[in-house]
């Protein structure tokens, strides 16, 4: 993973945390329950989306690097060296 898409995955968690504790704090107020619980309810699922769609992603473009390369020769192997025999 390179260092800018780390900063911004450091700071969506950072943002989801603070929500998560805003709604911990209400709730244990005892005031706006439903808000609360609303709030855990769409950061788990944004959460959850998000990561479904970097592992998307990463399936997506593996595949596609895996169809350039398939018909590149790579040379010879280190079993088919006559000297190594």
């Amino acid at each position: 993973m390179e260092i800018p898409e780390l900063r911004t995955w450091i700071m969506f968690y950072l943002i989801s945390f603070v929500g998560l504790l805003w709604a911990a704090f209400l709730s244990v107020q005892g005031v706006m329950l439903w808000v609360s619980l609303f709030l855990v309810i769409v950061i788990v699922g944004i959460n959850f989306f998000t990561v479904y769609n970097q592992v998307k992603l990463r399936a997506s473009r593996k595949e596609m690097l895996r169809n350039l390369v398939q018909g590149f020769d790579r040379g010879p192997q280190e079993n088919d060296n006559p000297k190594a025999r």
